[in-house]
């Protein structure tokens, strides 16, 4: 009958403990300690030793985690629905507190940005949810930050990447936009007329004040009517004009 448990067994039993508690962590990973069920501080990087049966080893990531928030359905202020999907940016400052305070923090961290979403969102007019998404980010961005703090968390960026409108508020918008632009047509227009007509009158005042202008231009006129090759030309003529002959038939 064999034996099991002599000298040389217990030995190699040992030193396969021994070596199993040796840990490498890499340069973005901190390792998060129980000692008896009680935490220690933090390791790492690089070689660690982890007691076997007294202490338990938890990998953390430090680096950034990019996490996509899906379309969430929202009901803006004038009572528009829409879908707004968004992207997260954010870090483990605090390992320690990335495990005691929460369960699983990006469940926990994916979960508060998609109801922050809807409800910001939901604050916001649509006309304010597409032209001001820098200042809606950064709300964002601000309240998802004071929730994260206590998991030891820290965001860096919430940006809104899309907003998919109904298609009738799509024609409805595209409609609106060229209404906008024909109003802008309309006003530009209307400034050129009234910029005109102040040189015209500009321009009719240095003529009152030298009748000789007058004549000039009316003579400048044929000229440039002289200049197309038409067979026949109208033009009005001045009575001034004809102001020297009359005087002088009634002589």
């Amino acid at each position: 009958m064999l034996g099991f448990g002599g000298p040389a067994t217990v030995i190699i039993i040992v030193v396969i403990l021994l070596i199993s508690g040796i840990k490498i962590l890499r340069e973005y990973e901190r390792a998060v300690i129980f000692r008896l069920g009680r935490m220690v501080e933090p390791r790492g990087p690089g070689v660690t030793y982890v007691i076997p049966i007294v202490e338990k080893l938890m990998r953390v990531d430090l680096r950034t985690v990019t996490m996509d928030i899906p379309p969430q359905d929202v009901i803006t202020r004038d009572n528009v629905s829409v879908k707004v999907n968004a992207v997260l940016y954010f870090r483990v400052l605090d390992p320690n507190r990335a495990i005691r305070e929460v369960e699983n923090y990006l469940f926990a961290t994916s979960q508060l940005a998609q109801t922050t979403l809807r409800s910001v969102c939901g604050e916001a007019e649509l006309d304010e949810l597409l032209a001001e998404r820098e200042k809606i980010n950064a709300h964002l961005q601000l309240i998802i930050d004071q929730h994260t703090d206590p998991w030891g968390i820290k965001v860096s960026q919430v940006a809104i990447k899309y907003i998919d409108l109904p298609q009738e508020m799509q024609r409805a918008m595209a409609k609106q936009a060229e209404a906008e632009r024909e109003r802008r047509a309309k006003v530009i227009h209307a400034e050129g007329e009234f910029q005109a007509s102040q040189k015209l009158k500009e321009a009719a005042d240095v003529m009152a004040t030298s009748p000789m202008a007058l004549q000039l231009r009316f003579l400048q006129s044929l000229v440039e009517i002289a200049s197309e090759k038409n067979s026949t030309t109208i033009f009005p003529v001045p009575i001034d004009l004809l102001a020297p002959f009359l005087k002088k038939s009634d002589t």
